[in-house]
């Protein structure tokens, strides 16, 4: 059996984790959101297993590493704004279907459950929820699945040194468009009561 580095206990912890359910669970209710008081981080799993907090980048790192002792490939996709922070996903497919887990400071950007048929559809799904604090609907473009198997060479589930080369990856591949430029163009404002509902357990 591989451990990709975990001590025992770290994979029991994950391997506890037994559904992509539970990880969202566990990011929610276990693991703090991280606003970077001391400056910019991006954690391993192993670290954010010991520090209790974790941005999206951290989170979706997390979540890869435990959908990975679960079977599953370790893959990410990231989600792309403007005049607004990128998001980035840990995707998982069952039955044919694609879902995702996510830490985010904004209620509807977290968990999607394993119904949609392609990619699209799943990035689509966040669109009425990703917007900035003055109401603009902001996600723009996507990426396609990453496998982190391609980052085991820096021991990206274990490492203690800060694990940059992911997210720099992730903004230098190519993103597709989800709008044509004609609709970005009619966009209205998101709803007063969606913008509040979003914001519910945000860490200020």
């Amino acid at each position: 059996m591989r451990k990709y580095g975990l001590t025992a206990g770290e994979w029991k912890t994950l391997r506890g984790l037994a559904t992509p359910e539970k990880i969202q669970w566990f990011l929610d209710s276990k693991i703090g959101y991280n606003k970077e008081p001391d400056g910019p981080t991006c954690r391993s799993p192993r670290r954010v297993l010991r520090d209790r907090v974790a941005h999206c980048m951290e989170g979706a790192l997390f979540a890869a590493a435990a959908l990975r002792v679960l079977g599953f490939p370790p893959l990410l996709l990231d989600l792309e704004a403007i005049r607004d922070d990128d998001h980035v996903l840990a995707i998982f497919r069952q039955r044919g279907h694609w879902g995702a887990i996510a830490k985010s400071n904004y209620a509807g950007l977290r968990f999607r459950e394993p119904v949609y048929r392609n990619l699209r559809e799943l990035v689509m799904s966040y669109f009425e929820h990703y917007y900035n604090l003055s109401g603009e609907k902001t996600l723009r473009n996507y990426s396609r699945p990453i496998n982190l198997r391609r980052f085991d060479r820096i021991h990206w589930m274990t490492a203690e040194e800060e694990v940059w080369a992911i997210p720099e990856y992730l903004h230098e591949i190519p993103h597709r468009p989800l709008l044509k430029r004609e609709l970005e163009r009619g966009l209205s404002r998101v709803d007063a009561r969606l913008k509040a509902a979003g914001l519910v357990g945000s860490v200020k």
